[in-house]
């Protein structure tokens, strides 16, 4: 098992090397030891998406949108198979202060269209991110960022605010994909890219297809010659066609198959452990949620040992409110685990004035296998403390458009992310784009500028372990269990060793690096 650390080093000039920025994430891979071979037709089934998905990378939300964009485009930086940050197409990092940052470029990559990669390219699209006019999910991301500038032909620098050692991890993120831009300064955000794949075909909602890149610059990558990438919303649908032999891999196994599955010797099952990680989100500035001690109520009115036990039938872990998991960098281990108290609900309720509480929580089976089993099973636990936690069933096409952050009392799902910063900022963060609790605390926040720039790793561990516990007592998220990555393949679906944990399906970049025997 590897843990998610930090290894930023500091050299004899102070200089932050961006090849010595290594991170790991706890995995349990069941690698497949055949060598990759080019060829072949993958037909993948994802379950996040709707029809009104769009191919512009700032509103990416879903593994429709994110493994689209990625097989089409490239970052800067990307966590690779190993879970640790690699050169993608910045081919190196520095900075003497954490604070200027500069980036080379990949020599000789060009886009689909023919057109070079400049440092123009860079620019424009980091800055689709930023300035008051921009609608992107990760605009808080990039908030640090005074300026960015070109230097030569292959050279990007970017000046912080303030110092932020994890600022190359940041740029692996799935919103900040490399675009080309023209003459007149617009991005060409139709899908072309670097990236290992062309599009061929683009039906949000339904199916994509992709054809491979012949000029793809990365060396033993996109082995297959065309990509199906399908919409199943319904997980058993998706388990249906995977062993019928329709598709070749399924984004989430359902749990209650897993045992039939693992019979088929035509299938592989893999149950990697990382971040991921569900929320019972509170509209922290609404009536009831407003007060904390219904927060709590609601904290404590979840047995999460059972929902591990009873949904992810063991492949999880218990959380605690906050959305650090053990794999990851700064997780306090000697924060204590809030336990499922009935009693104590009650107790909160009483202290908000109330005898008993109502509230509809919604829910869709397209956020992750047994979402709905959790959200019944919540109702049952929170029963005894005197609320009623009514399960509203939402479909799964516009989800994230007409629920998600829209209604007071919702279900959202969370990948990791590699340090708890990019979690943090945009999740939790005041004035965060995807603040979905409307979380708002003076100390959080002034803990979260100060650990951003700290280059203390003792300190740093302190005042994160501080967010964790603050996030724990006073934030509006119910985050119950982190839940591993289980999904399944066609048994002549090939990967390497190592398997990503910071998303489903290596990373959420199968398309990519596996291939077929």
């Amino acid at each position: 098992m590897n843990t998610f650390g930090s290894n930023l080093r500091i050299g004899r000039r102070g200089f932050l090397a961006g090849s010595a920025a290594l991170v790991g994430l706890s995995q349990m891979p069941r690698a497949a030891q055949a060598q990759p071979q080019k060829g072949g037709t993958f037909r993948l089934s994802v379950n996040q998406g709707g029809t009104s998905d769009t191919l512009n990378p700032a509103e990416a939300s879903g593994s429709q949108q994110i493994m689209v964009g990625w097989a089409l485009r490239n970052n800067l930086t990307e966590i690779g198979s190993d879970n640790k940050l690699k050169p993608e197409l910045a081919v190196s990092w520095a900075s003497d202060d954490a604070q200027t940052w500069v980036f080379k470029l990949r020599p000789g990559v060009t886009f689909h269209n023919g057109k070079s990669l400049t440092p123009d390219d860079v620019i424009a699209s980091l800055n689709l991110h930023r300035g008051e006019d921009s609608t992107s999910g990760a605009k808080s991301l990039l908030a640090g960022v005074d300026t960015l500038a070109a230097e030569g032909e292959d050279t990007v620098v970017i000046t912080l605010s303030a110092p932020n050692a994890d600022f190359p991890f940041i740029l692996s993120d799935y919103h900040f994909q490399i675009m080309p831009v023209g003459n007149d300064g617009a991005l060409d955000m139709s899908g072309t890219g670097t990236g290992g794949y062309i599009l061929e075909s683009w039906k949000p909602g339904v199916k994509t297809v992709l054809k491979r890149n012949p000029d793809y610059w990365k060396e033993g990558a996109a082995h297959f010659d065309e990509v199906e990438l399908l919409l199943i919303s319904d997980s058993s649908a998706a388990t249906t066609a995977l062993v019928t032999g329709e598709i070749d891999a399924v984004q989430s196994a359902e749990y209650k198959t897993l045992s039939l599955l693992g019979r088929d010797k035509n299938v592989e099952i893999e149950s990697i452990s990382g971040g991921f990680h569900p929320v019972f989100a509170m509209q922290s500035g609404q009536t009831p949620f407003n007060d904390n001690n219904v927060r709590l109520a609601l904290k404590y009115g979840v047995d999460r040992e059972a929902l591990v036990k009873q949904v992810l039938r063991g492949h999880g872990t218990v959380a605690n409110d906050h959305p650090v998991a053990p794999s990851m960098p700064f997780y306090d281990a000697s924060l204590e685990q809030r336990a499922y108290d009935p009693d104590k609900a009650k107790f909160h309720l009483k202290e908000a004035g109330l005898d008993s509480l109502t509230v509809p929580l919604s829910v869709s089976d397209s956020l992750f296998a047994g979402a709905v089993d959790a959200v019944t099973l919540y109702r049952e636990h929170a029963a005894p403390a005197g609320i009623d936690v009514q399960v509203v069933r939402e479909p799964g096409d516009g989800y994230w458009s007409d629920v998600w952050m829209k209604k007071p009392f919702f279900t959202s799902s969370w990948g990791a992310r590699p340090v708890p910063d990019m979690i943090f900022a945009t999740a939790y963060s005041k004035g965060g784009d995807w603040n979905e609790s409307q979380f708002s605390n003076d100390s959080f926040q002034q803990l979260m500028l100060a650990a951003r720039s700290e280059l203390d790793e003792a300190k740093r561990t302190q005042m994160y372990g501080d967010m964790q516990a603050i996030l724990r007592d006073e934030g509006g998220s119910v985050i119950p269990f982190f839940r591993n990555f289980v999904y399944a393949r066609r048994a002549d679906v090939q990967h390497g060793e190592d398997v990503a944990s910071n998303w489903s399906l290596d990373g959420y970049k199968a398309i990519e690096r596996w291939w077929k025997s």
